[in-house]
């Protein structure tokens, strides 16, 4: 691939710039033969960067790399909530948004996000432990503190550190669909996607065999989806309760059972539209939604479009 057609990332690390926050979108956009990014990092200026946690940074690119990139990812810094980046930083990423670039911010970066005003009046997100900081430092914007990300379209925010490979695999799956986006979380050994609307963390103590046995149930349902999904039959497959089932299912992942199923099946649909030539029809009785009707009808209200046209833009054979 010409480096003229690989999409731009820059990744913003800015002072006290936290190590995972860095590294998460660098190594998720590296170049690679199924990922047509171009990753450059940089600062306020080039060179040397002091950041958290004993690390520093020596970034080859300043401020203009902004201006080069359509994606600008925001790192996670320490004490956000002590000052506002410097001014040049600010207007470089209003500057780079009026162009049109995506600005993504990381755990704590969504205050730099947020010191922008291009959240005001938005919902956003951030570490748990800055939700309330960030709200009473910015009460124009609707913080929510129980999701893993925010998509607000031309900027989105996600929480502490590991949910930032969720926000960056949500990026890909809008940027080069499902196949592509599986693809690069099974090489970073990671879920291949969690909704933004899954909690941060449960908000009480769960014994972890139950916990086990839940993220078991998921994964033998994601085996099965041609077959008929029941309550009754994932309840029994964990051992609970429907009750028990459904309430610390949507705990968990922040849908109702028989909704994760669903998005599970257009998901694995979305697959088999970019990676098969297998008809809607073939392709309805894979998943186990029945008939081409149906699927066309989950499509459109979960995805917006319909599968003709989603294979259209995102279809590249077997």
């Amino acid at each position: 691939m010409s480096v003229s057609h690989l999409r731009r990332v820059a990744v913003l690390v800015l002072e006290g710039a936290k190590p995972l926050d860095v590294g998460i979108p660098a190594q998720v956009f590296s170049t690679r033969g199924s990922m047509p990014y171009e990753v450059r990092l940089c600062g306020a200026a080039p060179g040397l960067v002091t950041g958290g946690d004993g690390l520093s940074y020596h970034v080859a690119h300043g401020l203009e790399a902004l201006a080069w990139a359509g994606i600008v990812f925001i790192p996670g810094y320490r004490f956000p909530d002590r000052e506002d980046p410097p001014p040049p930083v600010v207007e470089a990423l209003i500057a780079a948004h009026d162009r049109g670039a995506r600005l993504a911010a990381i755990s704590t970066g969504a205050f730099a996000l947020a010191a922008t005003g291009l959240l005001d009046g938005k919902r956003a997100t951030t570490h748990w432990h800055y939700t309330r900081a960030l709200a009473a430092k910015h009460p124009e914007i609707r913080v929510d503190e129980n999701v893993l990300f925010v998509d607000e379209g031309t900027v989105l925010t996600s929480a502490g550190a590991a949910s930032g490979i969720d926000l960056c695999l949500h990026i890909l799956r809008g940027d080069l669909g499902v196949a592509a986006s599986n693809h690069a979380a099974r090489r970073l050994v990671a879920a291949p996607y969690r909704s933004g609307g899954q909690a941060q963390y449960v908000p009480r103590s769960v014994p972890e065999p139950l916990g086990e046995r839940f993220a078991a149930t998921r994964e033998w349902a994601l085996h099965r989806l041609d077959d008929p999904l029941t309550l009754e039959t994932l309840a029994g497959h964990a051992g609970v309760s429907e009750r028990t089932f459904s309430r610390r299912f949507a705990e968990d992942t922040g849908y109702t059972p028989m909704q994760w199923v669903m998005r599970a099946r257009i998901d694995r649909a979305r697959e088999l539209l970019e990676r098969s030539q297998r008809s809607v029809e073939q392709i309805a009785a894979d998943v186990g939604l029945g008939t081409g009707a149906n699927l066309r009808l989950h499509f459109q209200r979960i995805l917006g479009t319909t599968p003709s046209e989603y294979r259209r833009t995102f279809a590249r054979g077997e």
